[in-house]
C-alpha cells in the first residue's frame, strides 16, 4: 500500500504504541482509523484486544480487525485469521479464522494456504477434508513454503493426514526441499531415510550430514540422533566425547532419552573423557561447526 498523506505522524503512533505510551497512540491512531486507514485499524484492534490503553474489549477489538481485513490486504487477513484460530487476543473461532485463511489464500499467501491445509486436516472450521488439505498444502509447497514442503513429507511417509497414499520417494523429495532450506525437522527425516535406507541406499555418512545440519541449529533430537552415531562409529569415527556432548547437549533441552543414553554410554568412558566431553558441550554454541 502507498503511504498516505500525513504518514509521519502515524508512524509517531506507531513509535508511541510500540514505547508503551498507549494514550498518545490511541489519540494518533484512532483519527486515521476512523478514516479507514487499516494499518491504524489493525493496530486499534489489536489495542482492544490486549487492553492496551483502553478497556479490554473484544467486540470493539473485532470490529476495528475486521475493518482493516475487509479493505482486501492480504497481509491483514491472515493477521486476522491467525488471531481467530490462536483465540489469544480475540475467542477463537475456526469458522472465522478459515474465512479469513481462505481469502488470503485466494490472493496466493502462501502461509494461509498453509494454514487452510491444517484446518482442512483436523475439521477446524470446516469439514475435515484430506484431499483438499493436500491440494492446499502442494499449493503452499511449489510456492517455496517451507512448512508446506515439510508437512507433505511427513503425509507420503505416511506420518500426517490419514487417507493419503503413502509414497516415499515423495516424501523423501520434500523432505529434501525443506532440509536444504535449512528447516532442522526435514534434516532428521531425511537423516533417518538414510539410516535406515528407506528408497535410498544405506548411507551412514549421508545420514550424519543431515544429523549434524539439524544439531547445529540446536535441536535436541538432531543432536540425540549424532550422538548415537558418534557412540557407534556409524558415519563418523567413533569417538564417546563427542557422542557424550551431544547428549548431553540434548539432554540439557530436556530429552530424557539423550539423558539415558549419556548416562549409560559414560559407564564405558574414563573420568577425563567424561570432563572433556562437558567441557565441549559448555563451549559449544549453535551454527558452529568446532568439535562437530
Amino acid at each position: 500500500m502507498e503511504k498516505p498523506e500525513g504518514w509521519a505522524q502515524f508512524e509517531a503512533a506507531l513509535d508511541a504504541y510500540e514505547r508503551g505510551d498507549y494514550a498518545t497512540a490511541l489519540q494518533k491512531l484512532k483519527p486515521w482509523a476512523d478514516r479507514g486507514n487499516p494499518f491504524s485499524q489493525y493496530k486499534l484492534g489489536l489495542m482492544y484486544a490486549m487492553g492496551h490503553g483502553v478497556p479490554q474489549d473484544y467486540r470493539e477489538a473485532l470490529r476495528w480487525l475486521r475493518a482493516a481485513a475487509e479493505q482486501g490486504d492480504v497481509d491483514f487477513q491472515f493477521s486476522v485469521g491467525s488471531l481467530y484460530a490462536a483465540g489469544e487476543e480475540v475467542p477463537q473461532d475456526f469458522k472465522e479464522a478459515w474465512h479469513w485463511m481462505y481469502q488470503a489464500a485466494l490472493q496466493g499467501h502462501s502461509a494461509a494456504s498453509f494454514n487452510l491445509g491444517l484446518m482442512y486436516a483436523k475439521g477446524q472450521g470446516v469439514a475435515r477434508n484430506p484431499e483438499a488439505a493436500l491440494i492446499v498444502f502442494q499449493d503452499a509447497a511449489r510456492k517455496g513454503y517451507i512448512q508446506a514442503q515439510y508437512t507433505l513429507g511427513m503425509i507420503y511417509h505416511g506420518l500426517f493426514l490419514e487417507g493419503v497414499p503413502q509414497d516415499h520417494k515423495e516424501a523423501l523429495r520434500w523432505y529434501r526441499q525443506a532440509a536444504e532450506q535449512g528447516y532442522a525437522a526435514a534434516q532428521i527425516q531425511l537423516g533417518g531415510m538414510y539410516y535406515d535406507g528407506e528408497v535410498v541406499i544405506q548411507d551412514f555418512l549421508e545420514a550424519s550430514k543431515w544429523y549434524r545440519k539439524a544439531a547445529g541449529q540446536n535441536d535436541a533430537l538432531g543432536q540425540t540422533k549424532l550422538g548415537i552415531l558418534y557412540f557407534e562409529g556409524l558415519g563418523v569415527p567413533q569417538d564417546f566425547v563427542l557422542a557424550h556432548m551431544w547428549l548431553n547437549l540434548s539432554a540439557t533441552q530436556g530429552d530424557e532419552n539423550a539423558a539415558k543414553l549419556r548416562d549409560n554410554y559414560a559407564k564405558d568412558m574414563t573420568r577425563e573423557q567424561i570432563a572433556a566431553a562437558q567441557k565441549k558441550a559448555s563451549n559449544w554454541k549453535p551454527n558452529t561447526h568446532d568439535s562437530l
